[in-house]
């Protein structure tokens, strides 16, 4: 079997480094096409308005100045164009990418290219407790669990232009109770924060800073999982087509 890895954290960060090795437990053909730097946060963009350059690292490793779908794109048409990958993992991202998150995050959008190209194609990202971390993110609990939860998804029919989303929670790995199927939450709107700062010429500048929503479990979400120390294991496909409203819409075109 032949996979990719890449990521949205960069090619040098510590979760890429955590997939390498859970990949390891499935195959020998692992392949590394990942951006060059951190791209968190870049959801579906592509570079258009500059180059891409690709730099080879070693055997089977490259890193592209470009955004995750930008990476998973040079894996199939450039690094990889003689046979395509049977597996991408994307991640291991630092940080979950929990019900709407999965909206703007890299690492999903890589998986999301990866089953628009017709590929099995999973995001793997770990949860963590304490804010300010660093690279000082553990991913203990997503190496350990890593390849328990891959290897039934290796054998499962896929359906058309599907993902699978995988969060672990922010415990030590003895501590999770468990691997949940879940559907994709939803927090109330309102996460975003804006931080005013001013540089030493007195003009503001601003962070944006993403701010964590009570949440009350109870509704089989990817939160709920989470929130209860389970992994969630949650598909996700590219039809954003809101089915229901098809009727009223013909309707008021009549």
């Amino acid at each position: 079997m032949r996979i990719l890895l890449t990521n949205d954290d960069g090619y040098h960060a510590p979760g890429l480094a955590a997939l390498e090795r859970i990949a390891a437990t499935l195959s020998d053909d692992v392949w590394i096409v990942a951006p060059a730097e951190d791209q968190s946060g870049t959801s579906r963009s592509l570079t258009l308005t500059r180059p891409m350059r690709l730099r080879q690292f070693g055997e089977r490793r490259f890193a592209v100045t470009g955004t995750p779908t930008d990476s998973v794109l040079m894996a199939l048409g450039e690094v990889m164009a003689d046979r395509k990958p049977d597996l991408i993992l994307s991640g291991v991202n630092r940080g979950a990418n929990l019900g709407e998150d999965v909206f703007y995050s890299g690492t999903v959008s890589a998986a999301m290219e990866g089953a628009l190209a017709g590929i099995r194609s999973v995001a793997l990202s770990q949860r963590y407790a304490v804010q300010g971390l660093g690279d000082a993110v553990s991913f203990a609990t997503a190496e350990a669990w890593g390849e328990r939860v891959l290897r039934p998804l290796l054998s499962l029919d896929f359906g058309p232009r599907t993902l699978i989303n995988v969060n672990f929670p922010p415990v030590p790995p003895e501590a999770v109770r468990g691997i949940r199927a879940t559907r994709q939450g939803l927090r109330d709107y309102g996460r975003a924060k804006l931080e005013r700062r001013s540089d030493p010429r007195g003009y503001d500048y601003y962070w944006l800073a993403l701010g964590r929503l009570p949440h009350q479990p109870g509704d089989d979400t990817d939160l709920d999982a989470i929130a209860e120390d389970c992994i969630a294991v949650t598909p996700l496909h590219l039809d954003l087509t809101h089915r229901a409203s098809l009727a009223m819409l013909g309707a008021a075109y009549r």
